[in-house]
């Protein structure tokens, strides 16, 4: 029997094949997983976070173990930049190019945070050196997706229908060793029945995608925060 012979085009077809069944299989898990989310640890627990969003029908949570104090590695996140990554960027892209939104430019800032905020977001609650919430609603299944920031007390009692109400989190743990545990959560409720239903569908095609940029910005972070420590 002739053995066939792995040429670098079978191989990223073979790649390409993985890919798209992995996030086939990601997204009918958050499909399935949609309004049961996964409660959080002792030490992932965000009483901050609770204060807007207690309750939710979805959440993605994601750490790093960082050797550096927690107010050094806060900084480094605050002042990290999405749009200046090139797979964050192919992931956006991919996002328009499927619901054909226009405008492909991100907004012109430097940092994370000033990038957030030129897209609607606010910051709801900021306790220097260990965590900020930020939140916006919106309507995530529109292709030119736009944001709405409310004061803190607005979002909190905000409830009117067709909307998603979305809290994120940058946070910075103490460790014994003098380091830190970086964490970030994402939680989002819907508004009312008509409105999860159309947030299910969404979130099983996005939250692939929305996981991994959690995921890609992570290694960046840590390297940055150790930089900067190192450097004192």
């Amino acid at each position: 029997m002739k053995r066939r012979r792995w040429t670098p085009a079978r191989t990223l077809k073979a790649g390409a094949t993985l890919a798209a069944l992995s996030y086939a299989g990601y997204a009918g898990f958050s499909w399935l997983r949609y309004g049961r989310p996964k409660p959080p640890s002792a030490a992932e627990a965000d009483p901050l976070l609770d204060r807007f969003i207690p309750s939710y029908d979805v959440v993605e949570r994601h750490h790093i173990r960082v050797a550096a104090p927690p107010a050094v590695v806060l900084k480094a996140a605050k002042e990290q930049s999405l749009f200046r990554s090139g797979p964050v960027n192919a992931i956006f892209r991919a996002r328009q190019l499927v619901l054909g939104a226009t405008g492909a430019e991100g907004p012109q800032a430097e940092t994370l945070l000033e990038e957030v905020q030129a897209l609607g977001w606010r910051i709801l609650v900021d306790e220097p050196g260990h965590e900020i919430v930020l939140g916006a609603v919106t309507k995530p299944w529109e292709a030119n997706v736009t944001f709405r920031g409310l004061s803190p007390e607005d979002f909190r009692a905000f409830a009117e229908p067709g909307y998603v109400k979305i809290a994120w989190t940058l946070r910075a743990d103490p460790i014994e060793s003098g380091g830190a545990i970086f964490r970030t959560e994402t939680r989002a409720t819907a508004t009312d029945r008509a409105s999860r239903a159309r947030f299910r569908s969404y979130w099983s095609f996005a939250s692939p995608g929305i996981a991994l940029i959690r995921w890609l910005s992570l290694l960046p972070l840590k390297r940055e925060a150790e930089r900067r420590n190192a450097e004192d």
